[in-house]
């Protein structure tokens, strides 16, 4: 019986065959990741069960990956597609995650000099810009991290001028980026200065493209190759599949492909203050720094250095995370108190509230099954 093939997996199965296609997964996996039973990680068989009938109804629409670990141990694998556990998964927007986690390794390697660096400084060669205004030459990587710079950009208002739809339409998107003109606050919305920690953020993919093509000048070469030396290698990641600009650059926005495994092993970085088997990849001040809130994304939602720090509400508890989202639902949660990862990949690209459906996911179903000792 394939364990991981979702087509054939039969509901009626026993929990003891469940466990046991657990067992068989991770052994073929052999990469070096830990494995454990559901229950010796304090998760409910029962619980988990549900949640699989439920995806292979169909009730989550096209979920492609449930993984889900425990104090570093895999201890729920299972996928919905024939690409199966070597599956690279396109999380789209979960690359932003990323290319932070990139920003920060080079500030340490001493190629970017912080966070204050100022964007316009490494563009001279795309200057003047357009729409000039004196506050663009002061916006810095750390505007970019956050989402919280002053030019117009908002992926979520198909009105914006800096809209991404927009910028794949032209070839050079750096540019594209930097003429935008500064973004304007009506009576009607909040200006920085009115905003939780001074920042008013807007979801812009066009600056985090940009940071990509900042961070190659700062490195003076590839920022793929960076990142399989500083981050990928370290932790044992092999297979990844990057998107490029026109011009050249790896897209640092979004559609980056990689494995569930691989996924998991990111977030479990950050909940080991950037450690991985005892090395130290990223800095603990950077992941603190990183999954600190810098700005006020949603309601009930802070943001970080290209991290969204959400809180979870399930069976009358409420759970603190961060969080690598992509469009279609996929993501990438660690809930620092339950000492859990859970990775959540989707194809949902065209489904509406794709993202409340994968939310449904984990606090219907995840979350219950966690126990919380």
């Amino acid at each position: 019986m394939p364990c991981l093939d979702g087509s054939r997996w039969k509901n009626r199965i026993a929990a003891a065959a469940f466990l046991s296609c657990r067992a068989l997964s991770a052994h073929a996996a052999d990469d070096g990741l830990a494995s454990v039973a559901p229950e010796a990680a304090h998760l409910s068989v029962s619980a988990l069960q549900r949640m699989e009938q439920s995806i292979r109804k169909g009730d989550f629409k096209q979920i492609t990956s449930v993984l889900i670990a425990r104090d570093g141990r895999i201890a729920y694998e299972r996928y919905f597609d024939d690409a199966g556990r070597d599956g690279l998964r396109n999380t789209r927007s979960a690359t932003k995650t990323i290319t932070g986690m990139l920003t920060g390794v080079a500030i340490e390697r001493g190629k970017l000099a912080g966070v204050e660096a100022r964007v316009a400084d490494f563009f001279a060669d795309k200057q003047p810009f357009a729409n000039p205004d004196p506050r663009k030459a002061q916006i810095t990587v750390e505007d970019f991290l956050t989402m919280s710079s002053l030019l117009e950009c908002d992926d979520e208002n198909p009105f914006s001028r800096g809209n991404e739809e927009r910028m794949y339409f032209v070839e050079d998107w750096t540019r594209f980026t930097l003429d935008l003109p500064i973004r304007g606050f009506p009576a009607w919305t909040s200006d920085p200065k009115g905003s939780p920690y001074g920042r008013a953020w807007s979801y812009c993919t066009a600056g985090a493209a940009t940071l990509g093509v900042l961070l190659e000048k700062a490195l003076r070469g590839p920022l793929t190759t960076f990142a399989q030396d500083n981050l990928f290698t370290p932790l044992g990641i092999t297979a990844v599949k990057w998107q490029y600009q026109p011009l050249g650059a790896a897209m640092a926005g979004g559609g980056l492909e990689m494995r569930s495994r691989d996924l998991f092993k990111l977030a479990e970085l950050y909940l080991e203050h950037g450690r991985w088997n005892g090395r130290q990849i990223v800095s603990a001040a950077w992941v603190d720094r990183s999954i600190a809130p810098h700005a006020n994304a949603r309601d009930d939602v802070d943001y970080g250095y290209f991290w969204w720090l959400p809180t979870f509400q399930s069976s009358g508890r409420k759970y603190a995370a961060f969080a690598m989202f992509g469009t279609g639902g996929n993501k990438v949660v660690a809930l620092p108190q339950q000492h859990l990862v859970v990775v959540i990949t989707t194809t949902n690209f065209r489904v509406p509230k794709a993202s409340a459906l994968t939310d449904q996911l984990l606090t219907d179903f995840i979350l219950p099954a966690v126990d919380t000792r």
